[in-house]
This record gives C-alpha cells, sequence and structure tokens, in this order.
C-alpha cells in the first residue's frame, strides 16, 4: 500500500523524545528513515516503540568514520533531523554548513527545548520546563491546585515533535520547488506559546482571564473533571447553552433552585460545583458512561492507555495495537478513509551491515529504499 511520504528520505541523528517521535511519526507516513545511533545505544525511557518503520545504523559520530557515514547518507536525503544541544552537532562537523554543502536540497530539522538562540539556550531542561516558560502549563489545573504536565504531551510533542514535523515539510515542499534547502529551528518553547493562541483569541472576551479562578476552562462547573464512586474519574465539558442545557435535564437539575440563573453566573459556579462532585460520586465511571456517552453532553471517561485501548470507539476505529507485547497507537492521521498499519519496530543497529555494505560498494542511491 503506497503511502503519502513515500518518496521522502529522512537522516535522524538517534537521541530522545520528541526528535525520534518525530522521525517515527514520518515512517509511519510512508518516509524512508534511517536512524544513526551510538553504538550499543540505551533505548532509554522513550524505549523501541519510536524505532517503529525505522532502519538504525551504528555509529560513533566523533569519529572520522561516523562522520563520513552520515555525510554520505545525507548527500541523497530530503532531510536530517537532529535533537542536539546548540552548537553540538557544529564541533561534530555536521551542522548545517557541512551537510548543505554535501546537499543544497537538504532540509535540516533542529530540535531543541529552548531554541537555537536566547539566554536559555545552553541550558539543559525537560518537557515540563519548557511548556511552563512558554505559558502552556499555566492553566493546566483547577484553580485551587498547582499545575500539573500532561508527561510529554504539552511540551516534547504538541509543542516540539509535531511543529518539526511542519516545519520539515515546509522546507521539502520549498526545496522541491526551488532547490534549495532550508535550517528549521523547532523550539518547544515556541511551538508550546504558538498553540495557546486558540486559548489567546478568546482572552478579549473574558473566556480566558490574567488571573486564575477566573477562567471558564479553570472554574466552570460543566467544564471539569470529576471523581466517581469508584474512584475513577470522569469529564464534563457541556459549554455550549444546548448542551449545558441536555446536562441538567439528564440529572434531573433542570428546575433545581442552585441551577436556576444563567449558565455564566460564575457567584454559582462553587455551589453547582458542589452539587455535581455529589451527584457523580453516586455511582461508579461505567454507570455515567453508560448515562452519557450515547448523548451530546459532550462526556468523556478519563481511561488509562491500557483501559482506553478497549474502549468499543477505539477498537472500532483500530487506534490501538499491540506488537510483541508492546501496547502502542497506530499511525495517525487516515487518508481517504484508511488507516495505515502499524509499522515493525526495529532494533537498534540492526540494519548497520547493510547500509555499511552499500556505501562502501559506492552505491550511495542504493542505501534508500
Amino acid at each position: 500500500m503506497s503511502k503519502v511520504l513515500d518518496s521522502l528520505r529522512v537522516v535522524e541523528i538517534g537521541g530522545l523524545g520528541p526528535g525520534p517521535f518525530c522521525a517515527m511519526h514520518l515512517a509511519d507516513l510512508g518516509a524512508d528513515v534511517i536512524s544513526v545511533v551510538r553504538p550499543a545505544e540505551n533505548t532509554g525511557p522513550t524505549g523501541t516503540l519510536l524505532n517503529r518503520g525505522k532502519r538504525s545504523v551504528f555509529a560513533d559520530l566523533k569519529s572520522e568514520e561516523g562522520k563520513q557515514l552520515v555525510l554520505s547518507l545525507v548527500a541523497n536525503a530530503d532531510v536530517l533531523i537532529e535533537g542536539m544541544r546548540p552548537g553540538v552537532m557544529e564541533r561534530l562537523g555536521l551542522g548545517p554548513e557541512e551537510c548543505l554543502k554535501v546537499n543544497p536540497k537538504l532540509v535540516y530539522g533542529r530540535m531543541t527545548g529552548w531554541g537555537q538562540t536566547g539566554p536559555l539556550a545552553p541550558r539543559a531542561g525537560h518537557d515540563n520546563n519548557y511548556a511552563s516558560v512558554a505559558g502552556a502549563l499555566w492553566g493546566c489545573s483547577p484553580a485551587d491546585a498547582r499545575p500539573v504536565s500532561s508527561f510529554a504531551m504539552v511540551g516534547d510533542i504538541g509543542g516540539g515533535a509535531l511543529y518539526l514535523i511542519t516545519g520539515v515539510l515546509a522546507g521539502v515542499t520549498q526545496a522541491r520547488q526551488t532547490g534549495q534547502g532550508t535550517v528549521v529551528d523547532a523550539a518547544i518553547v515556541d511551538g508550546s506559546a504558538h498553540m495557546l493562541n486558540l486559548g489567546l483569541s478568546t482572552r478579549q472576551r473574558g473566556v480566558l482571564a490574567d488571573e486564575r479562578g477566573k477562567s471558564m476552562y479553570d472554574s466552570a462547573p460543566f467544564y471539569d473533571t470529576y471523581v466517581c464512586a469508584d474512584g475513577h474519574h470522569i469529564t464534563i465539558g457541556a459549554i455550549e447553552p444546548q448542551f449545558y442545557a441536555l446536562l441538567l435535564q439528564i440529572l434531573d437539575l433542570k428546575d433545581d433552585a442552585d441551577f436556576a440563573t444563567p449558565q455564566a453566573d460564575q457567584a454559582a459556579w462553587p455551589k453547582r460545583r458542589a452539587r455535581l462532585q455529589s451527584l457523580f460520586l453516586q455511582h461508579p465511571r461505567a454507570h455515567w458512561q453508560q448515562v452519557f456517552e450515547s448523548t451530546d453532553v459532550c462526556f468523556g471517561a478519563v481511561l488509562s492507555p491500557l483501559e482506553a485501548s478497549q474502549h468499543p470507539h477505539m477498537l472500532a476505529r483500530g487506534v490501538y495495537n499491540e506488537q510483541g507485547g508492546v501496547l502502542q497507537a497506530a499511525p495517525a492521521p487516515r487518508f481517504d478513509g484508511k488507516a495505515y498499519e502499524t509499522p515493525e519496530i526495529c532494533a537498534a543497529g540492526a540494519h548497520t551491515d547493510a547500509v555499511l555494505g552499500a556505501l562502501s560498494s559506492g552505491d550511495t542511491r542504493g542505501v534508500w529504499r
């Protein structure tokens, strides 16, 4: 089955987190990805799942042989992805200048937390740090609770990997039109801040406030998470008037005195939240799923990834699957109504001999599928 990125050739300099995720995502969509990793590379906390769909080659980038291997691959690639701290690739002799000299059409994708420039550029950090400085973590909790990072999702993946993918594909489009490559500076702080624009668009209407506890998203009882009798949680997002009215109708609160004033009456929100908290505590999560999932209340049960993999909707769409006992989500998005098959996971360095053999024979183009 042909895929939308079948013609794309990508060299990935192995690392952790958003860079490997970006390369995996491109491989999911058909790109030919060769991942260059250090000999005996430890898979680290991200595991081997991010190797799916790729080919993997061992190389010591501090050696002349490793450097030449990368430059040989770059010569016929469309994209290089790296996630080193600023300056590291330059010190290895594999920075944009050296790579673009070998291949002027190359799109050189750089993934960092703080970016290539700025006071924090040389500093270490993690997903929650980048999201917090970008302003994206500020609203990630009820108003009276500490903001909690959704591990890797807001920063590493949302603000990082997906923005690198956007930049890389835009750069490839330009390179194929003009013959000129480009350097993509994908900083997690930039992407995380950019994702706030949807929320910032509501700031002038007071939906997003500059003070915690004053926004609909962190204080409204009709947009919140509630605990059930079994300790599990559910989410309610009945923002629009018709969905809010349906929520009250189903819960038999339509004529209740505590809910008599308009939906936007913030003075009534604390009492309404307390009533809903008490109500949802009366039954387990499964009960509320049965009550709400067939309605337009805007409801969702809070599920673990394993539970989500067994939810009827996720099963019907084939969102999750297992390979060798590894639970994983299938490639996304879908094209022409069809989902791509989940690629196989490869072991680190599994294709070293094949790739080096092709290169040593002078068949640089034959390295690529």
